[in-house]
This record gives C-alpha cells, structure tokens and sequence, in this order.
C-alpha cells in the first residue's frame, strides 16, 4: 500500500435511480413497489431499476418481469423515460464539475470521481462527497450514496455498504484489513458463477484469496486471476479517466447449468438483448454492429458479429441478430455456458459521450 500515491477517490452511486426519478415526478408512486422497464403481466423484457420497496420482496435489476412479478404480485411497471434520465445525470454531472474535473462517468447513475485537488480548496474528500450529497438531495431531491477511499475500486465497494443515502470511508491504513475480510462475492467483478467457484476451491473472503500467489489465481481464473490477486491486496494504480470513450456496449451471462437446448438459449439472448436495448438507448446511441460471444462447456469461446447498414438501438433487432448469429454456429448438441450479447460502432453519435475504460459488461444472475 505504501507503493501507492494517496489518491482522494470519491465513487458517487445514485440510489434506484430511474425509479427514485419516477417517484419524485409522480407522487402517487411514492412509497410504492416499481419496477422500470419489464411489461405488465410479465409479458416480456426484463427490469432495468427497481424501487427499494420493491427490492425488499427479491426485484433486482435484469430480472424477466415475469420473475418480479411472481416475487411482488403488487408491483407496478413503468415504461423508462431515458431522455429525463439523461437530463438529469447531465444535472448531477454539473454538481460534480463544482468540485472536479477530473470525472469518469460509468452509467448514467455512477462515476468515479478524483477530488485529490478538488476545485475549492476543501481538502477533504469525505466532506467534499457530503456536499455533492447535499446538492444533489436539495437540487435534485434525489439521493446518491458515496464511497470514499485511495482507489477505485475500494471506493467502488464503500458507496455500496451503506445504501440508500449512505456515505462510507475506508482510509488507506485500514484498507488491507478490510479487503481481508470481505466476503468473495462482495469484490466488484466478481459474480455468482465465479464466487460458487471461489467457495468450492475454499475461497470465501479477501483473506483466503491472498493466500494463492498469483500464478494460481491466473491459472485458475484466467486474465482475472491477476486482477483479483491485486484487489485481495487492495491494489488499484487506475487512474480517473475523464474522457474515454464508450466503444460498445453489451451484457453476458454465465449460467449456473450448461445450456443444450435451442429455445433455453434463445430465452437468454432475448434478456441479454433487452439489457443492452436498455442501456443503450439510455445513452441515446446507435450502433451498427451486433456481436454474440459463447463459451462451452470446455471453455472455448468464440465471436460472431453481424453490421447493419443503419444504426439500431432497438430490442427486436439486437435480439434477431443475435439468434442468427447463434443458429450459424449450429448449436445443436453443443453445451453452452456463457452468452453476450454487445452493440458496437456508434460511428460519430458516439463522439458526444464520454464513458468508462471498458466495454460495459453486465453480468445477469
């Protein structure tokens, strides 16, 4: 940790955010279970925020509205407002540039922010973070949880500890004690699939994970194993990026039993695509090319893609594609394990937003 420079890293999380902006602009939905996106009568899509009243009974975000209907018969869908979405993360991005500008948006809800040498001279992190949450509470009336740590990806666990509302530090002389004794499926980028896998092996905290070198951990995890070695440590040289530029967009799931039948992958991809619709259309982009990506049973993995000639953003297009790309594969009496599905080549629309390091990858459980 000393190796480190002591960066003041805030990691800023809105609170349900599409639902909690629901809820503010129609009273009557306060205090209610909602679910944006998804249909009524769980006729198809999947769930893209749901409300804390409605997270109580097991809704989450990706989860077929079927599913969100048989947990909480009550629940009410609303049909996403992307466009106010964005209006209002573009509000909460002005908040944000009183204090830096240094900012790395990951979604329209979310971004890390480096307030090292925050614009007014305040010096501390923590009460810099407890003034966005203010602004945005009086401003907005929203709420926003915050992590405040040397790193990202530290900051990144703290805005989740404490939610809604919340505000949570982890200093860098206690950093190493905490990731000790965080759960597995706790670390960011660590999912179900993999943390099944981690307890099997015995891996159930930070602590347990500092214990394999890291030739084992890449062995046993891939180009992960090497990431994962390094937050077991708390170790993240990732600097703040304020002005990358979102090249795809995409979701992938890895499934708890191997898929082997046409219509169960199918049933995948139709989730996979209302993810991606989703996401994309709430950064009002378009892309031309659609990308599958599938890993068997042996761990081999392969990549279709297919362009169109106009860009899309649309549900039944990402979809379609996507089932076609499958079919060319000639899936029958193949085990299947994984599937992503990604929209790419946002040509000169995608010029005008400014995103994450990474291609943006969601995984479903």
């Amino acid at each position: 940790m000393d190796k480190q420079p002591h960066r003041k890293i805030i990691h800023i999380d809105m609170d349900a955010f599409y639902a909690s902006v629901e809820q503010r602009d129609n009273p009557e939905l306060k205090g209610k279970a909602i679910a944006v996106g998804g249909s009524p009568e769980g006729r198809g899509g999947v769930v893209a925020t749901a409300s804390y009243e409605a997270r109580k009974f097991g809704v989450r975000s990706a989860m077929p509205s079927k599913k969100a209907l048989q947990l909480c018969p009550h629940i009410i869908f609303i049909k996403p407002r992307f466009a106010v979405y964005k209006e209002v993360s573009q509000k909460i991005r002005e908040i944000f540039r009183r204090y830096t500008d240094l900012i790395e948006p990951l979604s329209l809800d979310e971004a890390y922010l480096d307030v090292t040498q925050d614009k007014q001279n305040i010096g501390s992190a923590i009460d810099v973070a407890k003034l966005i949450k203010q602004a945005i509470n009086d401003e907005l009336q929203l709420t926003a949880s915050a992590g405040v740590s040397v790193n990202k990806f530290v900051a990144k666990i703290a805005s989740d500890m404490d939610k809604p509302d919340g505000l949570t530090f982890i200093g860098p002389s206690s950093i190493e004690s905490f990731m000790e004794k965080l759960p597995v499926e706790k670390f960011f980028g660590v999912g179900k699939v993999t943390s099944d896998k981690m307890k099997r092996m015995g891996l159930f905290t930070g602590a347990d994970l500092k214990k394999l070198p890291e030739d084992d951990m890449i062995k046993h995890f891939g180009k992960a194993g090497r990431f994962y070695y390094q937050i077991a440590r708390g170790i993240d040289i990732r600097e703040v990026q304020p002005n990358r530029e979102t090249k795809s967009i995409g979701a992938e799931d890895t499934f708890a039993y191997d898929l082997t039948e046409i219509d169960e992958m199918n049933v995948e991809l139709d989730k996979l695509a209302q993810t991606v619709a989703n996401r994309v259309e709430s950064y009002q982009l378009k892309g031309r090319t659609i990308t599958l990506k599938i890993k068997y049973s042996d761990f081999r993995q392969i990549t279709r893609n297919y362009s169109v000639t106009k860009p899309v953003n649309d549900f039944t297009t990402i979809a379609d594609a996507a089932k076609k790309l499958l079919l060319a594969t000639e899936p029958e009496g193949k085990r299947i394990r994984l599937l992503g599905v990604t929209l790419s080549n946002f040509g000169e629309i995608i010029s005008r937003h400014k995103g994450p390091d990474n291609p943006e990858q969601l995984e479903l459980f």
